[in-house]
């Protein structure tokens, strides 16, 4: 009884590696092996680029749009058409200097997901799950060991971003202490400079830090999609089909199969028999191959009652032991005779064909 318990618990236990199956159906749910820090890496370092390339494209639309607005819309009197056209230029003008980013944005997300996963979209995540808001599930994945690694990561994330910033702070500090010298546009123009700097390093540090994430991503999804040999077993029942029934099903096959073999009998020119143990059913058809071909063959039970339907529709059957034996052997339903047994099967013909009056 102890055995039997032990057995069935290392069934159970989740030990080998996922099948092309299991992937699939995980894929299909939206389980993959994904990073978050890259997704937000890359989308950090493009902005951050885009920022660089046209921040003076930016700098003049702000300008533009701040000086219109102290210049000219303060002088319009406020009435329902000066606020709707202050605020549908105000939006256009907005569009166009956020308008970069927003694409680089999108353009970016869907790179670093496409890079990670490929190509995917499935609406099962978005499915409700009442599991999902079980509050005792809940507490699980709050002290789970993953939960402690994404604490761990954030925290890494913390001390690496702070301590990159801090420096370059740490670096430019005597030039901050000398803006209170240069021109308001100088000053903003420093701290834009800073800005990039500090962005695109923090950006690098989390890329680092993303590609050790995606490696335990890797290793934890892997983990999650094990399989017990059980459930391999069941995999492949559920795809092969059940053994009872495939039985059944093949059963049912050669049944039709020998259904078909025994019509072609009584079309057949001779049979050839052993004279008991095998039988040849054999027919030549000119518009059908150029030489003559078996339609059926038989051992056994099965020779009987091929010699059976034979006897019934007058097809003459010849006793030639060494060679029903050899075509039963080398032949097929359906195979043309090989050359090797063309002289004795043409002999067995002639016979027959003078039999029935046929030459």
């Amino acid at each position: 009884m102890q055995v039997k318990l032990d057995l069935q618990f290392f069934a159970g236990e989740k030990t080998e590696k996922a099948t092309p199956k299991k992937r699939q159906d995980s894929r299909k749910k939206g389980q993959v092996a994904k990073s978050q820090d890259i997704n937000t890496a890359f989308l950090l370092f493009f902005t951050f680029m885009v920022l660089y390339i046209f921040g003076g494209f930016m700098e003049k639309g702000m300008t533009g749009l701040f000086q219109t607005s102290f210049t000219e819309y303060v002088q319009w009197d406020l009435t329902e058409d000066s606020v709707h056209k202050i605020f549908l230029e105000s939006t256009i003008e907005m569009a166009k200097i956020i308008a970069p980013i927003m694409v680089i944005a999108i353009v970016a997300g869907l790179a670093a997901n496409f890079a990670q996963i490929g190509f995917l979209v499935t609406s099962e995540p978005l499915k409700l799950d009442l599991k999902k808001i079980d509050p005792i599930q809940g507490a699980k994945k709050i002290f789970s060991m993953r939960a402690i690694v994404e604490l761990l990561k954030s925290l890494l994330k913390i001390v690496f971003i702070g301590a990159i910033t801090f420096f370059i702070i740490w670096f430019y500090k005597d030039d901050m202490m000398m803006l209170s010298f240069k021109t308001v546009e100088n000053a903003i123009g420093f701290f834009g400079k800073i800005t990039i700097i500090m962005g695109i390093s923090a950006t690098i540090a989390l890329l680092f830090i993303a590609v050790f994430d995606y490696a335990y991503q890797r290793f934890d999804f892997e983990k999650s999609i094990k399989m017990s040999k059980q459930d391999v077993k069941d995999e492949h029942k559920n795809i092969e089909g059940d053994p009872l029934i495939k039985s059944k099903i093949k059963e049912k096959q050669r049944q039709m199969a020998m259904r078909r073999m025994m019509s072609e009998v009584p079309n057949a020119d001779v049979v050839i028999t052993n004279p008991t143990h095998f039988a040849i059913a054999i027919n030549y058809d000119e518009e059908r191959a150029s030489a003559p071909y078996v339609v059926a063959k038989g051992v056994d039970h099965l020779a009987f009652r091929i010699k059976e339907i034979a006897k019934a529709n007058d097809v003459i059957t010849v006793e030639n032991r060494p060679l029903a034996r050899a075509l039963y052997e080398k032949i097929e339903i359906g195979d043309i005779i090989p050359e090797e047994f063309y002289q004795a099967v043409a002999e067995i013909l002639a016979y027959v064909y003078r039999l029935e009056n046929k030459v």
